[in-house]
């Protein structure tokens, strides 16, 4: 494996291309992922509850969704998306962003989801290099990608894709790719009762929610993958960012202040930033204050 990471490493050209070709690929998947995970978690909880007895929920004849049944189709006119139609960002360039069916337009989002899954994937690796720590760092970026639309669409952090992190960012660190694996662990366990504690201090002065529980796991999801010391950074900037654009759309786009602002797209942005560039931001920060 060493020497197709070398191969690779030795022909930047024939990386960045592989990297953005399968990025876009995997990008596609995403699409579907983010489009389906909700609606596969409601129509299990719709089954869970039509099983409890006395419970008003009634049971329906609406087909199983997986992540690849049914088929992909338009949700204006139910053409079935063909093969061809399913290139990314090629495809959505060629029909001219409208089904080729009904010529209803196709969200600019499908493609960017892409575009923004290859981004990611080639700044990992002009980081990282082509590594272990740069494919579970690729891994890492597309799957904070994933959540942080789910989140945003919807304000779920399914358990599906927050614990499989969680535990894989603790694997990861048995060779302490990222951080020492003592502190993966302690990272894990602070992440998840900082937010907890906030969570409950919050309810307890105002009667209200301030946060979900997806938020406690996927920092401590990021606590396992970076450990302990990264936690502070990934704090600050999530707030920074959170109130930053929550700002903007209040002010901007007149966005009613009661409406609950999800939080995973800040924490997913900051974990991100912390992993790329965290060591040197905190070195710099340090700079700033040399010891005596």
């Amino acid at each position: 494996m060493l020497d197709i990471f070398n191969q690779f490493n030795h022909n930047p050209a024939l990386l960045y291309i592989t990297v953005v070709v399968f990025g876009l690929i995997v990008g596609s998947f995403l699409n579907v992922v983010i489009l389906r995970k909700p609606k596969m978690l409601e129509q299990e909880w719709r089954a869970q509850c039509a099983e409890i007895p006395g419970c008003d929920c009634p049971k329906t004849d609406e087909p199983l969704i997986t992540l690849s049944k049914p088929d992909s189709t338009c949700p204006k006119c139910g053409h079935k998306i063909r093969a061809w139609e399913n290139i990314p960002v090629i495809s959505y360039l060629f029909l001219g962003g409208k089904c080729s069916s009904c010529k209803t337009g196709i969200s600019i989002r499908y493609p960017l989801v892409e575009i923004a899954t290859a981004l990611l994937a080639v700044i990992v690796v002009c980081y990282f290099k082509m590594s272990w720590a740069g494919l579970a760092a690729i891994g890492l970026s597309w799957t904070l990608l994933t959540l942080s639309l789910i989140d945003f669409d919807t304000q779920l952090l399914p358990d599906d894709l927050t614990l499989p992190l969680l535990w894989a960012g603790l694997l990861i660190n048995i060779q302490g790719i990222f951080a020492p694996l003592s502190e993966a662990v302690i990272g894990a366990v602070v992440g998840y009762l900082a937010l907890w504690s906030v969570y409950h201090l919050f309810r307890l002065l105002t009667g209200k929610e301030g946060m979900g529980f997806g938020d406690f796991k996927l920092l401590a999801a990021l606590g396992a993958w970076l450990g302990w010391k990264m936690l502070p950074l990934i704090i600050l900037l999530s707030s920074l960012v959170g109130a930053v654009i929550g700002i903007a759309m209040i002010i901007i786009l007149g966005r009613d202040k009661n409406i609950p602002i999800p939080f995973g797209p800040y924490l997913a942005i900051a974990g991100w930033i912390a992993m790329i560039w965290g060591n040197d931001i905190v070195s710099a920060y340090l700079g700033m204050y040399p010891a005596p």
